[in-house]
């Protein structure tokens, strides 16, 4: 491949990752198209972005960004697959998936958080984790728990007067 081609193979990659911090490489090698049709359908229903480079010009295209350490030493084709709403979301659609039979040929090789590689076991680690909508109900349960308690707590009395006046009102009905 001439030096030319590179260039522009190397630019279109970049291009596609720009502004991607956050990505998973898997193997995709060995699977059948079929098979292959449904991964890449089932990842864009999950709006997650799949892009099977080698990684020599991978390398080349991510020389300035967070991405650069997904393309090591290694050679060979990888497929990168990005997106989601944060990184642990990705990585338990990603984990999901390799648990899948009719997936069998796709094979977690690791992945970049912030900057940081991760092997296999650290991203299946990662999905794990509590993504951002969960992080966010934990949030709202924590702050609303207090609220919740103070509210019981005025109400219980009140309910507790307001039964006694009911029955006095009765009581006085019924006397009359």
């Amino acid at each position: 491949m001439s030096k030319y081609v590179k260039n522009l193979i190397s630019n279109e990659i970049q291009n596609r990752l720009e502004g991607v911090e956050d990505a998973i490489v898997v193997n995709v090698i060995g699977m059948d198209s079929e098979s292959t049709f449904k991964l890449r359908k089932l990842l864009r229903e999950k709006n997650l972005n799949i892009l099977v480079v080698k990684r020599s010009l991978a390398s080349r295209a991510t020389d300035e960004s967070p991405l650069r350490v997904l393309f090591g030493e290694k050679q060979g084709s990888v497929a990168v697959v990005w997106g989601g709403e944060d990184f642990v979301s990705l990585a338990k659609e990603i984990a999901a998936i390799t648990k899948e039979d009719e997936f069998e040929k796709f094979e977690l090789k690791g992945g970049v958080m912030d900057g940081d590689a991760l092997d296999a076991e650290q991203v299946l680690a990662v999905s794990k984790w509590p993504n951002r909508q969960e992080q966010i109900a934990m949030l709202v349960g924590q702050i609303m728990g207090p609220g919740a308690n103070l509210v019981a707590q005025l109400v219980g009395p009140a309910g507790q007067l307001a039964g006694q006046v009911k029955q006095l009102v009765e009581s006085k009905e019924g006397e009359a």
